[in-house]
């Protein structure tokens, strides 16, 4: 059975369990571009399972046998309360804390399925398919807009804005809990900005939230 368990950035658990990951696709317009696909008119969604996630602090291991696969790293929000049909303002509430997340895509199966029109699972919510980093109070984040970047070996690779998110985090929470029911310990994934591309063996990976977090992986 997977191990993973919330954290704070200080090592604490959070008392709470993970149940689901909300993700939207495509929330960034020149990632859209990058992969050639359309600028969604409304939110695209998906969820990945709590048995896909993983301490990301733990050497990335992922199906060897079935393409490429992609990072994507994305700003986390962590969920403390429960939400349905929620306004702005319970939405803001319930956000408990943020860290980053990769989400882990099976890019040609990905393909493959959307040739298909068949739903995207098989490419996202593999065991392992949500690294996830310990959170940040939000107490400690209460800014206007909030910026994150992934290194690869060192090189700059991708920086994602809060400000270029086609549905900023606040809306999309409250748009996402008319869809499901967010539970505390729920976690949202808010979308990739442009620069993915396939995880080799050995890469060294280090992702940082302003000057909150920081943390480091390497690709087994």
């Amino acid at each position: 059975m997977p191990d993973y368990q919330h954290h704070w950035k200080d090592g604490t658990p959070v008392n709470l369990p993970l149940g689901k990951i909300v993700c939207i696709g495509r929330n960034y317009a020149e990632h859209a571009r990058e992969l050639n696909n359309p600028v969604p008119d409304e939110p695209l969604l998906f969820i990945k399972p709590a048995t896909s996630a993983v301490h990301i602090t733990r050497p990335l291991d992922f199906p060897r046998n079935q393409g490429a696969v992609h990072f994507e790293t994305e700003l986390a929000v962590l969920i403390g309360r429960p939400l349905t049909n929620a306004s702005a303002s319970d939405a803001e509430a319930a956000i408990l804390g943020y860290g980053l997340a990769l989400d882990l895509t099976l890019r040609d199966v990905q393909s493959r399925l959307k040739e298909k029109g068949q739903p995207w699972e098989r490419a996202k919510a593999f065991d392992g398919a949500c690294p996830l980093s310990p959170f940040v109070c939000i107490d400690r984040l209460r800014r206007d807009h909030l910026t994150f970047t992934l290194d690869i070996n060192r090189e700059r690779q991708q920086t994602g804005d809060t400000r270029d998110m086609l549905n900023p985090i606040v809306p999309l929470i409250a748009h996402m809990s008319t869809q499901f029911t967010l539970m505390p310990g729920d976690v949202v994934l808010t979308g990739t900005p442009k620069g993915v591309g396939p995880l080799e063996s050995g890469q060294i990976l280090s992702l940082e939230l302003e000057d909150a977090l920081f943390v480091e992986t390497t690709v087994l």
